[in-house]
């Protein structure tokens, strides 16, 4: 049987095929160290952290099954904790009067017991202002793993699908590599062999011969890679580390439990949710990959997500997975502020088509999208411009910030409506829905599921209780930032109290008598020079402080005014404020002016403006200039820093003067965040506002009247109430 390929030609291909195995093989082991020293330091962080933990439990812990063990008595020996205990020798324990010899050995055993199982239940964070050698050992191993990330990947996927079936046909191909071979082998052999030929052939041009090529420089690169600090590198791309690191350690970084908040059945269904993610440039968290399951198994939801996990990212995630299923027409409608946003994230995260609806040429835009697909980006308020019809399709809406849809008679809520009426599927995505009512979220949950509203309107009493949650589960989800982002850094919250110069407090106390409410809340701020103002003096300490610290700041007021005062406090230091007026566009702009900024720089926003819809990780200070009426625009506000992506501990600076209205403010907004909290936890809907009304703040006001009058020594003075 003759062959097209020489000897020769057969001995060279067994060769290049060797040798990519050799290669192959190196590189798997190598990925294998990189990964065994992973697990090594993350296991030794985990001991530190746990024994940070063991040193605030008292030794008495150890008796809380009333053993009889004599805590006293090890307290009097300097053994105080936990830790303490952990850290001492059985001879050292049984030293102690009163404790024998077994006794000391048994409490040693619980303790390596307590000590193990608070190891294992330990959450692990990196922060870049916690610079600790695990944490450094964790970060530069993962380093240089995530350098060839794709090599080492490619590396093992082939060695693993291909190795064995490759060995074999070189085993077959070899009596093609000599004459005499050849001559005697029989036509079973000579066929297998020229099969085996250009099987081993066709391999090397393929994906197969090609990656395993174009990895092994990559892998070789390690070798010679130096760098300063794996610091650096993990503060501009933290997101990566977190993502690498919670695939390789499941449970210690974020979420364990991915069917947290779910029935199990449901939970169960869920999971068998397929995904189909070609396309999307980024790696998702385990918990948003959960949500994106969420999203498409239910098809009509309310993502409930607070803010800073990612809820865009899982919409274009489900979008993607839809669009390789043979979906074509997707439909975003946001407020103006996110445009922009959205219009960048599809772009960045995704290989979809995207295009705004928005503006002089949403016509012309809203024509070309419905002719070509792929997603587009409108506005509430160009909703009313869309007039869907028979041919109009979508695949699938997304109404981000559903919350601005909650009044049933508001035109943008009429229009949207009319939307979902021709969308295949629906994803109402809103971090802020715990602020409404029972009967705001019943009327938004009515448009995506009806029966599911109808089912939980006759039992809207029972909104804290598990049966009010188990109805709600099939169309509504939320997970909070503490229960999947146990890796971010501390958020620091601080109130800075400053005290008022005579010059401030003459100003401030004309405010309130003559009840001018909005100068008032200005306290500090509304004084003609600025050098006079304390809180001005705090916050330029503040932005110096952050500056030798290598940090950029942001400022939030709700005051124009204010913003002209800041501005004019800290100078070049400022980037163009963020003010209602500036376009989405240019805000997206400003915000990557920023990003470039060095450390000392500052973004001063009105907060009803930037805090919402924009992500300021390159952030770590957040100053706000006076207290809010509502929790949650506080909450917002510095969810814009404090969100995944985040590096270093976010430091939260609140600037209050006391005897002042932000004194009586801030106490009835922490009553008001309690109540919060504590709706937060059941993940409901609050049955009561959380904001601060004028009728408060009148209360207040009268009551400044009251002490600003008892400490002149004069009588109040009648005035109107002015707003």
């Amino acid at each position: 049987m003759a062959k097209e390929f020489s000897s020769g030609d057969a001995k060279r291909l067994i060769e290049k095929h060797r040798k990519l195995i050799q290669q192959m093989q190196k590189a798997v082991t190598q990925s294998d160290t990189y990964i065994r020293d992973i697990k090594n330091a993350a296991d030794q962080l985990a001991d530190q952290e746990a024994q940070n933990i063991l040193k605030n439990i008292p030794v008495e812990e150890i008796n809380r099954d009333r053993q009889g063990i004599r805590v006293k008595a090890l307290r009097e020996a300097g053994i105080c904790t936990m830790a303490d205990v952990h850290k001492a020798s059985v001879q050292k324990i049984a030293a102690v009067r009163g404790i024998a010899d077994d006794s000391a050995a048994e409490i040693k055993k619980q303790a390596a017991e307590f000590a193990a199982k608070t190891r294992d239940e330990v959450k692990l964070r990196l922060s870049a202002d916690d610079r600790n050698p695990q944490a450094t050992k964790l970060l530069t191993a993962a380093f240089f793993y995530k350098s060839a990330y794709a090599a080492f990947t490619h590396c093992r996927e082939h060695w693993n699908s291909q190795h064995a079936a490759v060995e074999n046909a070189i085993a077959a191909l070899m009596p093609s590599t000599g004459g005499i071979k050849w001559l005697f082998a029989s036509k079973e052999k000579k066929e297998k062999a020229i099969d085996a030929y250009t099987y081993l052939s066709e391999l090397l041009t393929g994906d197969y011969g090609q990656e395993i090529e174009a990895a092994i420089p990559e892998i070789d690169k390690l070798q010679r890679l130096r760098f300063s600090s794996p610091w650096d590198d993990f503060i501009k791309n933290p997101i990566d580390y977190f993502t690498l690191l919670e695939q390789l350690l499941p449970g210690r970084f974020g979420e364990d439990e991915s069917l947290h908040g779910l029935p199990e059945e449901l939970a169960r269904s869920i999971m068998e949710q397929p995904l189909h993610l070609d396309g999307l440039r980024c790696t998702l968290r385990r918990y948003q990959e959960w949500g994106v399951r969420y999203i498409l198994h239910q098809k009509k939801v309310l993502l409930g997500d607070e803010m800073g996990l990612g809820k865009t990212v899982q919409a274009i995630a489900a979008m993607v997975s839809l669009h390789n299923n043979g979906a074509t027409h997707f439909l975003v409608v946001c407020p103006a502020s996110v445009v922009t946003n959205w219009f960048r994230e599809v772009g960045k995260f995704s290989e979809l088509k995207v295009t705004k609806i928005h503006g002089p040429t949403r016509a012309a835009s809203l024509a070309q999208w419905q002719k070509e697909g792929g997603v587009g980006v409108t506005t509430f308020e160009t909703t009313g411009f869309i007039q869907p019809d028979e041919s109009f399709r979508c695949d699938m809406l997304i109404v981000d910030e559903a919350h601005y849809i909650k009044n049933p008679g508001a035109q943008r809520t009429v229009n949207t409506k009319n939307i979902c009426t021709r969308a295949e599927r629906l994803l109402f995505m809103t971090g802020t829905a715990l602020e409404n009512n029972v009967d705001e979220m019943i009327e938004l949950v009515g448009i995506l599921q009806p029966d599911t509203a109808a089912e939980i309107r006759s039992i809207a009493f029972l909104s804290t209780a598990p049966q009010f949650r188990e109805k709600i589960a099939p169309v509504y989800y939320r997970r909070r930032r503490e229960d999947v982002l146990t890796e971010l850094p501390e958020l620091i919250e601080n109130k800075d109290w400053c005290t008022l110069s005579k010059a401030e407090e003459v100003v401030y106390e004309q405010a309130v008598l003559n009840r001018k409410y909005a100068e008032a809340r200005r306290v500090s701020w509304n004084v003609d020079d600025i050098s006079q103002s304390s809180k001005a003096q705090r916050l330029l300490e503040i932005v110096e402080d952050a500056e030798e610290d290598g940090r950029k700041v942001i400022v939030f007021t709700f005051f124009l005014d204010t913003i002209r005062k800041v501005e004019s406090c800290l100078g070049d230091r400022c980037m163009q404020p963020i003010v209602g007026s500036v376009t989405p566009q240019r805000r997206q702009e400003i915000i990557d002016e920023f990003d470039k900024a060095p450390a000392g720089s500052v973004l001063v926003a009105q907060i009803q403006s930037g805090g919402t819809g924009l992500n300021i990780q390159t952030a770590s200070v957040v100053v706000i200039c006076e207290p809010q009426f509502k929790p949650s625009i506080e909450n917002q506000a510095i969810s814009r820093a404090y969100r995944m992506g985040q590096a270093r501990n976010v430091l939260v600076h609140r600037l209050l003067c006391d005897d002042t209205v932000d004194e009586k403010i801030t106490q009835l907004l922490e009553q008001k965040q309690s109540i919060f909290d504590a709706f937060a936890d059941e993940s409901v809907v609050a049955d009561e506002s959380m904001e601060l009304d004028l009728k408060s703040f009148d209360t207040i006001i009268d009551e400044e009247i009251q002490r600003i009058n008892e400490k002149n020594g004069t009588q109040p003075a009648a005035a109107p109430s002015q707003a």
